[in-house]
């Protein structure tokens, strides 16, 4: 078969003016502009692969210029020889001697890997003629390990476990399948409840996804008490005692803060707390998950945890129970995978970012 060689690698600064009408508005970032570093990767043949990391305005054009310094590593590469070894080309592109230094595996060169990695995910599926979560479906367990960076994970789970993880989970992996394309898969939206909102926008908005069958909802929350109490408490009467309330700090608090805060909210019945302090403190998320346990709250974090070894320290110190993955944070798809092994071993529950 003709081998697909790469040559080129774009990238593009993509901004919307979300923060005009407030959009995405926390209380950590009340004014975002929401927007992509875009990447495109095209081969000799024409086909092309597309993959993005998220920004939020201001600094894009930085993640633009890692991901044209990572180019390097990426023109001239034929597609076959980077999936035959992609965990090799990972190491390429997070390892090199020089490079490095600016991470490693964090920050904006994350940023950009992740946006490198994405494209070339997308164009592997494309070149399958299959969507990219049909191509992990599909993919031989083996195949699949030979995906992920093992290295400063293996004292939490080696190669040969998530090994057996997958192939125990072979039995039942076609009505799994069938159950995702028939049902979906969970979601859960915060269009209705941005912290910049008047509570007539929160109403409207709130009513309008109930109408569209929406049965998750988050609110953000951290800037003033009494305005988290107001506005968890309309939304709770809104949505009913059934369907799931989920609250989102966006690391405003301290730890001692976040957990008398998040006490003042537990008459709402949050099933989590997001990112309820500094995403780099462990301990402190491992202190906020143990004080709130007996409330019935989870902790849930990940949006800007960095790398797999972060997730990896979080789910020895039982400092999450729900783990948000993001392959615009982490470094694509391959470490997505590693999290997601993590978190069956540990036993925390995986939630993608996946939300209107």
């Amino acid at each position: 078969m003709l081998k697909r060689k790469i040559i080129n690698l774009s990238v593009s600064d993509v901004r919307f003016p979300t923060s005009l009408e407030q959009h995405g508005s926390d209380a950590m970032h009340p004014d975002p502009d929401y927007s992509v570093a875009y990447a495109v990767i095209e081969t000799q043949g024409g086909l092309k692969g597309y993959g993005l990391t998220f920004t939020l305005g201001k600094g894009t054009e930085i993640v633009v210029c890692a991901v044209k310094a990572l180019s390097a590593f990426v023109i001239g590469k034929h597609l076959e020889d980077i999936v035959d070894d992609f965990r090799g080309f990972y190491r390429l592109l997070t390892s090199d001697g020089q490079m490095r230094w600016i991470g490693p595996e964090k920050g904006v060169i994350q940023l950009a890997t992740a946006a490198v990695l994405n494209a070339v995910w997308d164009l592997w599926a494309r070149a399958e003629g299959k969507p990219l979560w049909k191509l992990l479906v599909d993919m031989d367990p083996e195949k699949l390990i030979s995906c992920i960076e093992f290295r400063y994970i293996t004292d939490a789970l080696t190669e040969k476990e998530a090994l057996d993880i997958l192939l125990r989970a072979q039995d039942g992996k076609r009505k799994r399948e069938e159950q995702m394309l028939q049902e979906g898969y969970p979601a859960y939206t915060t269009s209705c409840a941005w912290i910049g909102y008047s509570d007539e926008q929160l109403k409207e908005l709130c009513m309008k996804a109930l109408n569209d069958g929406w049965t998750r909802f988050k609110v953000k929350v951290g800037a003033d008490l009494q305005d988290d109490i107001r506005r968890c408490s309309l939304i709770r009467k809104m949505i009913g005692p059934d369907n799931v309330l989920m609250i989102d700090a966006n690391q405003r608090w301290d730890v001692a803060e976040a957990i008398e805060w998040v006490s003042r909210l537990a008459e709402f019945k949050p099933l989590w707390i997001e990112e309820p302090t500094s995403p780099d403190d462990i301990l402190g998320h491992a202190a906020i998950a143990k004080a709130l346990a007996p409330l019935g709250i989870g902790v849930a974090t990940g949006e800007q945890c960095h790398n797999r070894v972060m997730f990896k320290q979080l789910l020895q110190a039982s400092a999450l129970q729900f783990v948000q993955i993001d392959s615009c944070r982490l470094g694509s798809v391959n470490e997505n995978l590693s999290v997601l092994l993590l978190a069956h071993k540990f036993g925390g529950k995986e939630s993608n970012k996946l939300k209107k």
